[in-house]
């Protein structure tokens, strides 16, 4: 078996920050956004138009999805399908594995209000195969949805961040929960090893709790495939050490969306050109983009994300193929 982390004495590793009952950002990229720079921005987002359905179905149809590539998936690969915005079905080392597993309508305290999903979920969570594991990476609506936690229940294993598996016990019950911090690993069983890795990001439910619990990125280490997930980040050179430590990782998915205006989402929401950096510095081989395509969030152009990715690996001289976006739905093998 490959063992879990480069032994280079010299990396330095960036530890999460607890300080007055508030997790910080450690790092130089970060600035702070308050509520009156969010005033501003309120404007911007009222104004901001939607695609038609006709816009849609011609750009982002919703894919069937193949039950039989998910009841058999290959050996010795990654096998990915795209359930939309942050919720990817992963199946690697035999393991299934849900990343922030979003299902309801809207990504919001109430199903009455909030951002609505644009593209048709292309099943219900419990049509998946079970999952073995459910990573989260931070508290925020559209990557912690209370209706899909329940429907998962106590049977698959929850790795959350710090500060996170109070919410499960107070409001789901669900206690089969393991709380990590930034770089801890567990080994999940003779074959795959899990990383609580850094982000750049922040935490709330409420008014009352920011940063009151921890975010984070998410590094599954197999003995045949190496597997990352971004949930929710701004740019920051975490991702440097999470390429030396774990590196070089098979699959990765990174947050493509979400990144306009920038003055205000630069330092929570990474944009393209920071995605394909990230696909860089991760060490990563092969990567899909995800965190667009199914909730308006931000006010850049919906269909922009992918296009500017490829830009991006051209730039770069990358391969057009070392980062690619999925239908609702579609499945890849990598």
């Amino acid at each position: 078996a490959r063992t879990m982390a480069t032994s280079a004495p010299e990396l330095k590793l960036t530890k999460a920050v607890l300080k007055n009952g508030q997790y910080q950002n450690p790092f130089p990229t970060w600035e702070e956004r308050g509520f009156a720079e969010g005033l501003k921005l309120l404007p911007t987002m009222l104004s901001f138009k939607t695609p038609t359905k006709k816009e849609l179905d011609a750009n982002l149809p919703t894919e069937p999805i193949d039950w039989e590539r998910l009841r058999s998936p290959p050996a010795g690969q990654v096998q990915a399908t795209w359930i939309g915005h942050a919720s990817v079905f992963v199946q690697m080392c035999g393991l299934n594995i849900l990343t922030d597993p979003v299902f309801s309508q809207r990504c919001s305290p109430s199903q009455w209000f909030g951002p609505k999903r644009l593209r048709p979920i292309p099943c219900d969570v419990t049509e998946l195969p079970q999952p073995d594991i459910v990573i989260i990476s931070h508290n925020h609506y559209d990557h912690l949805d209370y209706a899909t936690v329940k429907a998962l229940g106590n049977t698959p294993k929850w790795f959350v961040p710090a500060g996170v598996k109070q919410w499960f016990t107070d409001s789901t019950g669900i206690t089969n929960v393991t709380e990590m911090t930034w770089w801890e690993e567990v080994q999940l069983n003779d074959r795959v090893a899990i990383a609580c890795t850094p982000a750049q990001h922040f935490s709330n439910r409420g008014l009352n709790d920011r940063f009151k619990t921890l975010w984070c990125s998410w590094s599954i280490i197999g003995d045949t495939s190496r597997f990352f997930f971004s949930g929710d980040t701004g740019y920051c050179h975490a991702f440097k050490e999470i390429g030396e430590k774990y590196g070089p990782f098979d699959f990765s998915a990174i947050a493509i969306g979400a990144y306009e205006p920038r003055w205000f989402m630069r330092p929570v929401h990474v944009n393209p050109e920071d995605a394909v950096q990230m696909h860089v510095d991760l060490k990563s081989k092969r990567s899909m983009g995800i965190h667009w395509g199914t909730f308006v969030l931000t006010t850049e152009p919906f269909f922009e994300p992918p296009e500017r990715v490829a830009k991006e690996l051209k730039r770069l001289n990358l391969g057009a193929d070392e980062f690619f976006v999925l239908k609702h739905g579609e499945t890849r093998t990598v």
